[in-house]
Formats: C-alpha cells, sequence, structure tokens
C-alpha cells in the first residue's frame, strides 16, 4: 500500500484547485485508452486528495475489474473489490459517499485491505447508468466544499470520458470488423475517389495483385491492370457512366466471366465521391445458366415437336401442363389448364381413365392404354394414352405424365384391313360352297322340271314337285348372292350419273314408301361429276341402305323419315342417306358376313357385306353411324371421280 502523502492546507484557495483539475483533465484524455485512463485518474485522485490508496472499478456487461495503479493487487482481492463497489454504488445513486472501510466495503474486506475509511464516488452514464467506481481510502477527514465541488466535476468528466471510451472502442470493434467482413468477401472489391487513386481493397483482389491491400491505397487503379484491363492513367476501367449512382455490366478477362457492380457514395462536396465496384465471378453460374438454356431448350423442342399431347397431371387429376401439340388439336389454354383431365374422356369411360390414374399415383407406369378422347373440337377420336409418375428427390410422387397419342386412323385402317383380310378369306370359302352346292342344285330344279312336264306323273305328286322346285329355286337365289358376296360376278366398268342412278333405286321402292307413312325428302347436287363403274352393283348398294332404312323406321312407333344427298368432295362424289330409326346398336359389326340385328328368317345378314365388297372395288369407301342425336342412323357412300373428268375440272377454271 502507499504511504499517505500529505496536501497542502485545506484553507488553500479556490483557484489552486482549480488549476489542479485542470492539469487533470488534460491527462484525462479518452484517446489515451482505457487502461491508461483508469491508472492516471486513480493516480491523480489519490495525489490530490492525499488518499491512503486508490480504486477505479470499470464494469463491461456483468463483469467488473479494478484497473489503475490497484492492478498489482492480488487478483482475489481486486476481484471482491470491484464486485463490492458495484453494487453498494448500484444500489445507491449518491455521486459520492463517505464512510467506514466495513461499511462499504464489509468488515472482512476492509480488514484485509487494511482500510478505515472509504471515499466512494459514482461515475454515471447521460443515461444514468453505472460506468465505474472511484474509491479513495483512509483520506481521514471530511472533504470541504471546494473539494467536493471540486471531486463533482472530476467524477462528471470522468464519467463522460468512459463514455467516450466505451463509443471510441465500439467504434474501432465496428472498423475492425468491418475490415475484416470485406476481407472475408471472396468477391473482388475496390474502393476509388473522384480521381481515381485507390482507397481501399480487400484481401481477394489484393492476393490477385499479389501484394496487400495497404500498398495499393492511394495508387491510380487504371494503373492497376485489374482482371487483364490495359493500363490507363487517371482512368477506372469499370467506370462506365460515371454521374450514374449505380451501374452493372459484364467484363470477361480470359476464360473467366465477371458481373461488375458499382456504386457511387457522394459527400458534401464532389471531390468527396466515392466509387465501389464489385466484381464477382460468374463464369460457372454462366455456364450453368447456357446449360440450363441448351436443357430448356432442347427439352421444349422435343415436347413441343412431338406429335403426341404431352400433359402432366397433379395429384388431383388437374391439368398443370400441355406442350403445344395439344393446343394445335384445337384444345384451349383455359379449358385444359387448371382443368381435370378426366373431362375430355367420354363419360362411359371415364372410370376407366380414372382408375389409370389412380394406379400411375400409386406408382405404376400404364402404356397404351386404348379408350376414346373428345378432341377440342368436339368430336371423338380413339387415343393411345401412357401414364407415367413424376416423383421429386425424396421420391414422393407429385405429378403423373400423360402421353397421349390420336390413333384413330390408325386404328380404323387395321379395323379395315382385318375386315378386308376377313372378307377376302371368307369369299374364297362361300365362293368354293356356291360352286360345290349350285352343281347339285342344277340336276335337282332340272330333273324337277322334267318330271313336272311327264305327263305319267300324278297331280298330287307334281304338288310336291313344285315345292321342291320354289325351294330349289329360293336356294338357287341364295347361292347367287353368295356368289355376288365374293365378287365373282363380273364387272362392268362405264359412266354412271349417280344422281340419275340413286333416283332410279328411290323409284323401285316407291311403292313401299306410299304404302307406309315415310316422309322422303332428296337434294341432288347439280352437275354432278360422273363415275366410272358397275352401274348394276352400285344399284344393289343402295337398294340394299334403302332397304335397311325402311325396315328400321318400321321398328319404332314414330312417322319415318328418309334423308337422300349427293355432293361432290375432294374428288369424290358422295351419296348420304339418312333416316330416323332405332340407330345402329354395334357399328363396328355392321359390315360383318352374316351379321343381322333382324328377326329369323327375316336377313341373312349378307346385306352390307355385299355393299361393302361392291364399294371396295370401285375403289370407295362405305361408313355407318348412329346420328349425334342419338335418333336413326347415316349412311355415307364416298366413290372417287373418274380420273378424265377430274382433270377437266381442274383445267376449267383456268380455260
Amino acid at each position: 500500500m502507499r504511504a499517505l502523502k500529505r496536501i497542502p492546507p485545506l484553507d488553500r484557495c479556490f483557484e489552486g484547485l482549480l488549476a489542479e483539475f485542470s492539469r487533470t483533465t488534460r491527462e484525462l484524455s479518452p484517446s489515451v485508452g482505457a487502461a491508461e485512463f483508469a491508472r492516471r485518474l486513480a493516480s491523480h485522485s489519490a495525489e490530490i486528495f492525499g488518499a491512503r490508496a486508490a480504486a477505479l472499478a470499470l464494469g463491461r456487461n456483468s463483469d467488473w475489474t479494478i484497473a489503475g495503479p490497484s492492478e498489482r493487487w492480488e487478483h482475489l482481492v481486486r476481484q471482491q473489490l470491484a464486485g463490492r463497489l458495484a453494487e453498494e454504488a448500484g444500489s445507491s445513486s449518491e455521486t459520492l459517499r463517505r464512510a467506514t472501510a466495513s461499511t462499504i466495503l464489509g468488515a472482512e474486506l476492509a480488514a484485509a485491505l487494511g482500510w478505515h475509511d472509504v471515499l466512494r464516488v459514482r461515475l454515471s452514464g447521460s443515461d444514468g447508468a453505472l460506468l465505474g467506481v472511484l474509491c479513495l481510502a483512509d483520506l481521514g477527514r471530511d472533504l470541504s466544499p471546494e473539494e467536493r465541488q471540486f471531486l463533482d466535476g472530476l467524477a462528471g468528466y470522468a464519467s463522460v470520458a468512459l463514455e467516450n471510451l466505451k463509443l471510441f472502442s465500439r467504434v474501432e470493434r465496428s472498423r475492425k470488423q468491418w475490415v475484416e467482413d470485406v476481407d472475408a468477401i471472396s468477391d473482388f472489391l475496390v474502393v476509388h475517389d473522384q480521381t481515381c487513386r485507390v482507397l481501399r481493397l480487400n484481401r481477394a483482389l489484393a492476393d490477385v495483385l499479389r501484394t496487400v491491400p495497404s500498398r495499393v491505397v492511394g495508387k491510380d487503379v487504371g494503373m492497376l491492370e485489374l482482371l487483364a484491363t490495359p493500363a490507363l492513367p487517371n482512368s477506372c476501367p469499370f467506370c462506365r457512366d460515371a454521374g450514374a449512382p449505380k451501374e452493372e455490366f459484364i467484363h470477361t478477362a480470359g476464360d473467366r466471366t465477371y458481373l461488375v457492380s458499382t456504386s457511387r457514395i457522394r459527400g458534401s462536396e464532389e471531390e468527396d465521391t466515392r466509387t465501389v465496384h464489385v466484381l464477382t465471378d460468374i463464369t460457372e453460374r454462366r455456364e450453368a445458366e447456357r446449360r440450363y438454356r441448351r436443357e430448356r431448350d432442347f427439352n421444349r423442342n422435343i415436347l413441343n415437336n412431338t406429335q403426341s399431347m404431352i400433359l402432366v397431371v397433379t395429384t388431383a387429376g388437374v391439368v398443370s401442363y400441355a406442350n403445344r401439340r395439344c393446343f394445335e388439336a384445337g384444345y384451349r389454354k383455359e379449358t385444359l389448364l387448371g382443368r381435370p383431365l378426366a373431362e375430355i374422356v367420354p363419360p362411359a369411360r371415364r372410370p376407366l381413365f380414372t382408375d389409370a390414374l389412380e394406379r400411375a399415383l400409386g406408382g405404376a407406369a400404364l402404356e397404351n392404354l386404348e379408350m376414346p378422347v373428345v378432341r377440342g373440337n368436339g368430336s371423338s377420336g380413339q387415343f393411345s394414352v401412357s401414364l407415367s409418375p413424376m416423383r421429386d428427390e425424396a421420391g414422393a410422387i407429385h405429378s403423373v405424365v400423360v402421353v397421349m397419342t390420336d390413333v384413330t386412323d390408325a386404328a380404323e385402317l387395321q379395323a379395315k384391313l382385318m375386315h378386308t383380310e376377313k372378307m377376302a378369306a371368307l369369299g374364297q370359302l362361300v365362293s368354293g360352297v356356291a360352286h360345290e352346292v349350285n352343281n347339285p342344285l342344277a340336276a335337282i330344279v332340272g330333273f324337277t322340271d322334267l318330271l313336272l312336264e311327264n305327263p305319267t306323273v300324278p297331280e298330287g305328286a307334281k304338288q310336291e314337285l313344285r315345292v321342291i322346285l320354289e325351294e330349289a329355286q329360293r336356294t338357287r337365289g341364295i347361292v347367287q348372292n353368295l356368289l355376288s358376296f365374293a365378287r365373282h360376278m363380273p364387272e362392268q366398268r362405264e359412266p354412271v350419273e349417280m344422281n340419275a342412278l340413286v333416283q332410279h333405286v328411290v323409284k323401285l321402292r316407291a311403292y313401299d314408301f306410299s304404302r307406309e307413312p315415310v316422309e322422303l325428302r332428296e337434294q341432288y347436287q347439280d352437275d354432278l361429276p360422273p363415275l366410272v363403274g358397275d352401274s348394276h352393283q352400285l344399284q344393289q348398294v343402295f337398294l340394299n341402305i334403302l332397304n335397311n332404312a325402311y325396315d328400321a323406321i318400321r321398328e319404332v312407333g314414330r312417322p319415318g323419315r328418309i334423308e337422300i344427298s349427293t355432293r361432290a368432295r375432294d374428288d369424290q362424289v358422295e351419296v348420304i342417306v339418312r333416316d330416323n330409326g332405332p340407330g345402329i346398336s354395334h357399328p363396328e359389326r355392321i359390315f360383318d358376313p352374316f351379321f343381322t340385328t333382324k328377326e329369323v328368317g327375316k336377313g341373312t345378314g349378307l346385306g352390307l357385306s355385299i355393299c361393302y365388297g361392291i364399294v371396295r372395288a370401285h375403289q370407295g369407301e362405305i361408313v355407318g353411324q348412329t346420328n349425334s342425336d342419338g335418333i336413326g342412323s347415316t349412311f355415307t357412300v364416298r366413290l372417287p371421280i373418274a380420273i378424265e373428268t377430274i382433270g377437266t375440272l381442274r383445267a376449267a377454271p383456268g380455260s
């Protein structure tokens, strides 16, 4: 412990105290640092007031320490003293308090220090918070009013100085932290003034220049040749528009690409303007973007140029994506995107599609499901549908890819090929059977005629022979139909006027139409181009179609109506027969041989099969379908116009 120093008489003049205060405050500048400030404050206070010892307790958060000359004391004593002074000053708002050492410090600590009395000085911040505690030990007297005033002033000054010290410390820590933060940035950063002199650059850029940041400060930024830029004195290679507050552009240096972001900070004077350049290496990012764009464009081209409709359906069955082919097929975005995909499947087949979608959401991949689908124009077609689940990174299914291919034409072509093959095979069989039946049938008819002409045959027997002859003649008619079906009858090739041929067929049925309440509507296109074909066979085609229409309307209990029309279309002549009967119950089988929906004995099932064979032999097409309103059916026969007629028609406009 330091020995007590005697001070001048207590009645010295007040000007002397002011002089001491002035000297002390000059030496207590915050710029000396916290440790030196604490040492000087404690030393000057002990010297001025003649204290036996002095200690200064300073706090940082909840930790309090003894600073100044008392730092040489034992650690435990210093720790206990700091804590006790902070506790006592924190519980009292008095700036100055003088009492016995045991009262302020406690008997044990006072005995350990050997102090008798203590003068405690509270150092408070501008907000009243406790900054520190100055302790003067063993003054052995009371302070005069002048000394108390002096000590109050000293405490106030010390409090302000401590606040400034804390502020300076925070500023310095912030500055160092800012420097560390800037140096930690992997991007390149350079700051220059109005004259293009470097004010600051970070360590990453300094490493590229193979120097330290401090050595570059003050140099001309244009002469540094940053990122392979040419040396340009008094000029910054990254300043494109010096008047713009912000800039951004791409800079290429060798095989590297950088994004240069510029910000300008303007001070009160024009020369105070600072320019900050941040150079970010985006080489990998640009390459990744290029790869992404290539893959995106490649995938988009595949999706948009495929002939299949590709859609993405959510787990709720709603369409979230559709490729361009979907809209080329007639669908509209507002009626497809955001709508359940099941809506484009006819209601009768919708459960099948819903079941397939649920199976795909369960993880199964389904391929080539054939089902009808309503096209964008409202027509129905046959589609091949495949469903594949899509999974996220965790393996969870979040959507289903649906690929739909219109196979209507292929399905129809396949059906026609199968039908043609079946008809050809059946035709060969029927032809052979017909010829084999004709031989014994001819003998039966011939010998029956001879017996009928023989006068020795009783009349009773002749009645039975006539029955045999009638049945044989009927059998001959059936065989003749079979031969016609097998197309073994020779075909005639001659010009055919379709309007006249159809009108002649209508006249053949006029008597039957007049007996029944049948309304007949005829609409023939004038100047219909002629055809080349067998008029007798074509007459048989339309006679069979009219017979079927007449039989159909007799099955329903409403007035019958048959509409017949002709027209030329796409190098073909179309004959359309429409009725209001019950419609077609099995459209896929109407041209099959021996298939009929009529009662037993009223139809052989060969009529439409014969029509199909005749039309195909004329390079034409016959189609039958139920009307869209569900009432009646429509048969359309398309036959090609004669080639010489087509040439004449095409040459006519230019003649």
